[in-house]
């Protein structure tokens, strides 16, 4: 299966002509008073806008984790990862347990 690309915009010689394109286009350019009279779209529809920025992403942690830069030496770090998945996970519990910490 080839991927088409999508003709956005006229393009001579790709089978319609200028007045094809012009016959069908809904978005006609902008005049000064059209961009005069913009608003930004979190104007025009706060609970929309407000709905689409509160459902993005993951939900919001109560105590998120903290990103560090950490030198452990090699050895450790090879260690823990042949454990497999989860490695950084169980360097995290053990510090835990060391700094007398409970989940």
């Amino acid at each position: 299966m080839t991927k088409r690309k999508l003709q956005t915009k006229f393009e001579p010689g790709r089978g319609y002509s200028k007045e094809d394109w012009d016959a069908v286009s809904d978005n006609p350019e902008w005049t000064e008073e059209d961009f005069r009279n913009a608003r930004p779209f979190a104007e025009v529809f706060p609970d929309l806008a407000e709905s689409i920025r509160r459902s993005r992403g993951r939900p919001a942690l109560d105590n998120p984790k903290k990103q560090v830069t950490l030198r452990l030496d090699s050895d450790v770090v090879a260690r823990f990862r042949a454990g497999g998945p989860g490695w950084q996970s169980r360097i995290n519990d053990i510090l835990r347990k060391a700094a007398g910490l409970t989940k």
